[in-house]
Formats: C-alpha cells, sequence, structure tokens
C-alpha cells in the first residue's frame, strides 16, 4: 500500500506555529501587491473568501483586505521539510517527494515490522503533529493516484482509506475534475458529451475517448478503472529529480510564470544537494489550458547542483518557449544526466565564481540543518530578478 502524505496550508501553518497570535486570522503567504506579488499559500481561514493560492496578491487583499501578508522564507520551509522527510524515512526507503509539503511513501514492505498501512499512516500524522506541531493529511491506497486523491478529500487534518477491493466504489462518485490532467476546459469538453462523474468515464467506450481526446483519452479511461502503474522512485534512484506545480487559475503573465519557476529550482536544488549528485539536463516542462504540454531542456557544460545554474537554464528555457499570450496551467523544472560530486572532475583552473556560489549553497544548507532556516536567507545577488515579484 502507498501513503499520500499532504501538509495543510504548508507554508502558512509554519508561520502560524511560529507566531501563535495568527492563528484563527486569514494569512496569505506571498509577495507585496505593489511588487506584483502572488499568493504561495493561503491559510484556511482566508479560503473562505477565495483566496488561493497563484492569484494576484492585489487580487487577494480586494477579496479579504484584513489579510495579514507574510513574505515567504523558503530556506526555513525547506528546513522543515528536511524534518518531516526524516520522519517518513525512519519508516521506509521508499520516499518520493513532490513538493516541499507532500510526498508518497511505499510501506508495503515494512508492513510485517511497524504494521498495518493505515496504522503507519495514523502514526506518521500523529508523529508530525507532536514533533513539530503541524498538521497533515494522508491517503492510504493501492497506488500512487488512488493515495494522492484520498489525502485531499477530507483536509485538514484528514485520513481517507482505499481498500483494494473498493477502489470504483471509491472513484466513480467523484466530479472528473479529481481526474489528473482535467482541468476546467477538459472538464467542460466532458460534460458537452455527458460526462460528469468518474464512473461516467470508466464507462465510457475507450475509442469514444480517444476520438475525443487523443493519447489523454486513454490517460482519463485507465485512472477511471483505478489503474496507475507507476512506482515510488526515492531521489537517490531516480534518473532526475523534478517539482512541478498546476495552478488554481491559468496564468499568462510570465513575471508570475518566473517566480512560480524560482521557488521550483529552489526546491530541485535542495534536494539534488541532499543527496550529494550532480546534473547536466535542466528541463522544463509547460502544460497550456487546452492540455498541449511542451518539454524543453538543455545540458549544461558541467555537471552542477547550483542554484543560480539551475535556475539561469530554466529561465532561459521559459523564455524562449515562446508563450506568448497562452494560458497556462501547470509549470515543472527538474535537473537530470546526474553524477555523484565525488565523480566530478576537477579543472585545472577552478572557477572561482563557481566555486563560490558551490560553498554559498553548500554552507547555507549546513547552517540551516543546524541552526534553522530563520539563520540565513538567501539574497537578491543570486541572480538577477530574484528580487523581483516574490515566489509564490
Amino acid at each position: 500500500m502507498i501513503i499520500h502524505v499532504d501538509m495543510d496550508a504548508f507554508y502558512a501553518s509554519v508561520e502560524e506555529r511560529e507566531r501563535p497570535e495568527l492563528v484563527g486570522r486569514p494569512v496569505i503567504v506571498g509577495g507585496t501587491p505593489e511588487g506584483r506579488g502572488v499568493v504561495a499559500a493561503a491559510n484556511y481561514v482566508v479560503r473562505k473568501f477565495g483566496v488561493h493560492s497563484a492569484m494576484p496578491t492585489s487580487t487577494a487583499l480586494r477579496l479579504c483586505p484584513q489579510a495579514i501578508v507574510i513574505p515567504p522564507r523558503h530556506a526555513f520551509y525547506a528546513e522543515v521539510s528536511g524534518q518531516i522527510r526524516r520522519i517518513l524515512d525512519s519508516y521506509t526507503p521508499l520516499v518520493e517527494p513532490l513538493s516541499l509539503d507532500e510526498a508518497f511513501v511505499d510501506v508495503t514492505g515494512c508492513e510485517p515490522l511497524f504494521g498495518s498501512a493505515v496504522k503507519i499512516a495514523k502514526e506518521i500524522k500523529h508523529t508530525i503533529r507532536q514533533r513539530l506541531r503541524l498538521v497533515a493529511s494522508a491517503g492510504v491506497a493501492p497506488n500512487k493516484f488512488l493515495a494522492k486523491i484520498a489525502s485531499d478529500l477530507r483536509k485538514p487534518d484528514g485520513l481517507v482509506v482505499v481498500e483494494p477491493s473498493a477502489v470504483q466504489a471509491f472513484l466513480d462518485p467523484l466530479p472528473i475534475g479529481r481526474l489528473w490532467g482535467v482541468g476546467r476546459v477538459t472538464a467542460e469538453e466532458l460534460k458537452r458529451i455527458g460526462i460528469s462523474t468518474i464512473g461516467q468515464v470508466r464507462t465510457t467506450p475507450l475509442p469514444v475517448l480517444q476520438q475525443q481526446f487523443g493519447k489523454a483519452g486513454e490517460h482519463f479511461w485507465r485512472l477511471a478503472q483505478g489503474i496507475d502503474d507507476r512506482k515510488v522512485i526515492p531521489d537517490r534512484e531516480a534518473k532526475s529529480i523534478s517539482h512541478e506545480t498546476t495552478f488554481a487559475i491559468d496564468l499568462t503573465d510570465l513575471e508570475v510564470l518566473r517566480a512560480k519557476l524560482l521557488e521550483l529550482v529552489e526546491q530541485v536544488g535542495w534536494r539534488v544537494r541532499q543527496h550529494d549528485l550532480r546534473g547536466r539536463t535542466v528541463q522544463l516542462k509547460v502544460r497550456f489550458a487546452n492540455f498541449h504540454t511542451i518539454t524543453r531542456e538543455t545540458t549544461l557544460d558541467k555537471p552542477t547542483n547550483i542554484t543560480r545554474e539551475i535556475w539561469e537554464a530554466a529561465t532561459g528555457l521559459l523564455e524562449n518557449c515562446g508563450l506568448g499570450t497562452q494560458r497556462v496551467r501547470l509549470l515543472g523544472v527538474g535537473l537530470g544526466g546526474f553524477a555523484a560530486s565525488h565523480a566530478v572532475q576537477l579543472s585545472l583552473f577552478p572557477d572561482e565564481g563557481r566555486q563560490k556560489q558551490t560553498q554559498l549553497d553548500q554552507v547555507a544548507d549546513l547552517i540551516r540543518d543546524k541552526f534553522g532556516g530563520k539563520a540565513l536567507h538567501r539574497g537578491s545577488t543570486i541572480r538577477p530578478h530574484f528580487d523581483r515579484p516574490e515566489s509564490d
């Protein structure tokens, strides 16, 4: 069985933990409206006003003028994420992070030692609450797709279990928007042909879906059957380490997209360094509102795990995608082509600037591990636009 662990309103919850006076008040973590900032996270109080992630902060404040806006502290959140990861690792090495606040955990092989998957999920939630004073939701199911849906159904502090014998009973009543890849536009197209639930997708002949949606039609049909054969792959075994995010609303503003890309790059860089890896291939993934997806990649001259170098390459790929006015619903970045750091050939004439950036990243990670994220904050000198709107 697989557990999907998902922290509830992670950034905002961390800030509430650090500042108890914020509890019960509408809290936004994000950039300022003056700097064209966007919402990185919204606590459950402010969500009642319609505020959500990736929304411009100016729009969020129009919906909830009394909201408290807090600048994001990604280094601090990464440190807390590392503490969560160590809790998950104490049960099994088969942990696949999706972002700072969620991960898949395959507990199939460790159930004889720790008990059932449901018992392990309960223990994980309890340990996170007791040690870190944070709340997690969890979904327990036979595969990744089902586990991720389950973890989202009863937030906050939810625990939903999908037994293998009850997969169709669980899926059939759910709206089509719960299928991975079905956004607003695709949902409207499905509804036009009389499909509004996952159960109706399941009973629709596959050729009908393929004719209407091409390869995506088969993807939807397989998920509706509860089929997902993907394995939980730990970072150390992955051919690449990546992060991606699907926006609550489609985005067209390049500055907002760059801001989100920065957050994704910081997460990738931190994870790569945690495993003492360096990669040469920087990958970018963009999915548009019509579900059309493009991928771009570039090969660096030298393997790297330096945040600045990953960022520069990823930004170049983004700016050369010809986005124009197209609406973007998903953005992802990854680093591949790994070589272990000890296997990287040293240059006879080292690049002092590159060494400095490597040392900055290494020292920053060490300080955060020892003293916490508050002890150090990344400056704006890493790249020209790190201080332009804040990452969402």
